[in-house]
């Protein structure tokens, strides 16, 4: 392992845990990001404690003067009038120590002691970080590679994640547009459908953005022997849902206008309907079934002497106007579990076609079903057969996370989420969140993902949710969001052993997200509009021509 030196250290920093060193930094080395270490040495020998540049300034420069040229260098001005050496430029660099790492708890240990002053200050090799940042290896079972350390040569130091972690303690995938949050989350289902990991994932896809994913089923790279995973796209025609899987709270929030009244007759026929049905041992109703408990309740009022004709009336009205006519929502048909959760399958929902109301309904729907089946299966409450029988833990990504757990609204969606976030771990559900507007995200949800993937984020009042939420970025990371670029992503949180920043590795899989090319397309709109205009003014010269021969003769 070949070591660097680059500089000296001076002392304590501003906080307990940070110190300051002293460097030319000749070789450009220093950068915001990089890694350091310097050598500790106690009653069990040597360690070397790694730690993060933070902030660097610098403490002497060159005269003015001597840069009045752009085209020689100062170092060749201070050379030439016999400058003294030691006047070149010196910086003063601030280092976060992260501490030793252990291989037996697979984690960084502070040592509570820096460096003293005089102490030697090492770049951090290559080999040696690509031995202690990731949790897991190279092509390894349960390892995600998602990129390479930024500031390295491109794929020198490997970002590789923990699936384990990254899918039962959850993500978040955060950053402003255009930054490449749907492509680096085309990577992380890549890296879930390899064939070491064989992951069981559906995509909530509110924009149609990835049914390219279909390509992984013909590529070589996720091929291995028996094994060829499965891309499964359900249209929005295709994505249903069962109305006897709605819950009251669902009836409610699909019809926000209902009078009080109109709620109260509901909430009754609803609840007869329910308890109807278990006495009959029966799980499913319809529509016509809950028209005909409604009907019960007016005619029970109607015995008492009061009328509820006009609101029984309205209220089957609205019910027809909301569901009658919606493909959405259906008698019989709904989305099996078993058909869209199977290892080594990734399923997508097309959502864009969907009214975003109904969106929230179905999510709701399909998040509570998979809830109550993996905690049945796992306390044996469903057996092999069972439509409710999962044995197996399940990761769903969802894109526009904002919409389904806003931080402004109360929608029928954001409970579930929350309730899966809190409790999902135990019984094997993990959550992935995408979102471009931290800020409008319930913080609640946002705060129980453990591991955050946040990439470029200019907006003041995001940046500042993202820092109140996200306890596993230091300050000085989060300062750098504003400048990173397309592809560029801070990772911090469980899934590896030290918040990095990375670059996105290349996608294996097309891109579906991309930015459509007005440009392009106008000039092809133009070409074709003025071949039709040709060819029509063709058409009429003949015609003309025609008519003036007939009047002739």
């Amino acid at each position: 392992m070949q070591t660097l030196k680059i500089g000296t250290a001076k002392g304590p920093g501003e906080n307990p845990h940070e110190f300051l060193f002293i460097t030319p930094d000749d070789n450009g080395h220093c950068k915001i990001g990089e890694f350091v270490y310097y050598i500790l040495e106690d009653v069990e020998g040597q360690r070397a404690v790694l730690g993060r540049i933070v902030q660097r300034a610098p403490v002497r420069l060159f005269p003015d003067s001597f840069m009045a040229s752009p085209d020689v260098r100062p170092q060749e001005v201070a050379s030439a009038i016999g400058y003294a050496d030691d006047q070149s430029e010196l910086f003063e660099v601030s280092v976060a120590v992260m501490g030793y790492f252990d291989p037996g708890l697979g984690a960084f240990v502070n040592p509570r002691a820096l460096p003293r002053s005089g102490a030697v200050i090492y770049l951090t090799p290559s080999d040696m970080l690509a031995e202690v940042l990731s949790k897991r290896k190279l092509h390894q079972a349960g390892s995600a590679h998602v990129g390479s350390l930024l500031s390295r040569r491109a794929g020198e130091v490997p970002v590789v994640l923990d699936v384990n972690e990254l899918a039962s303690t959850h993500l978040s995938i955060i950053a402003g547009t255009g930054a490449g949050k749907s492509y680096l989350a085309g990577v992380t289902i890549e890296e879930l459908m390899k064939p070491y990991n064989k992951g069981c994932v559906l995509v909530v896809d509110p924009h149609g953005e990835y049914d390219t994913l279909m390509d992984m089923q013909n590529d070589d790279q996720f091929v291995d022997g028996q094994y060829r995973p499965r891309v499964r796209v359900y249209k929005p025609n295709q994505v249903k849902v069962r109305m006897s899987t709605l819950t009251i709270d669902d009836l409610r929030y699909l019809m926000p206008t209902l009078g009080e009244r109109m709620e109260a007759i509901l909430t009754d026929a609803f609840n007869r309907m329910k308890r109807a049905k278990r006495d009959q041992y029966e799980d499913h109703w319809t529509l016509t079934d809950l028209y005909n408990a409604i009907d019960d309740v007016g005619q029970e009022k109607s015995d008492q002497g009061i009328d509820y004709g006009s609101s029984i009336q309205g209220l089957r009205w609205r019910l027809q106007r909301r569901f009658e006519h919606n493909e959405t929502f259906h008698p019989t048909q709904h989305l099996d579990l078993n058909q869209l959760f199977r290892p080594g399958q990734c399923t997508v929902l097309q959502l864009n076609e969907v009214d975003q109301q109904d969106q929230q309904v179905v999510v709701a729907t399909l998040l509570r079903r998979l809830l109550r089946a993996r905690m049945d299966t796992e306390r044996g409450k469903a057996s092999e057969g069972d439509e409710s029988h999962l044995p197996y833990p399940v990761f769903v990504l969802v894109e526009e996370a904002h919409h389904f757990a806003p931080a402004s609204a109360d929608v029928i969606s954001s409970g579930v989420l929350k309730q899966i976030l809190s409790e999902g771990r135990k019984f094997g559900v993990g959550v992935g969140l995408i979102s471009q507007r931290p800020g409008k995200l319930d913080a609640d949800v946002l705060s129980q993902c453990m591991t955050h993937f946040i990439m470029r984020i200019v907006n003041p009042i995001d940046q500042n949710s993202i820092a109140s939420a996200v306890e596993s970025v230091g300050r000085d990371l989060l300062d750098e969001l504003p400048a990173l670029t397309k592809g560029q992503v801070v990772i911090a949180g469980s899934a590896l052993n030290t918040p990095v920043i990375s670059q996105t590795r290349a996608r294996h899989t097309r891109h579906g997200g991309t930015s459509v090319d007005a440009v392009a397309e106008w000039d092809s709109f133009f070409r074709g509009e003025d071949e039709r205009q040709r060819d029509s003014g063709v058409v009429e010269f003949r015609a003309s021509r025609n008519k003036v021969f007939r009047t002739e003769n």
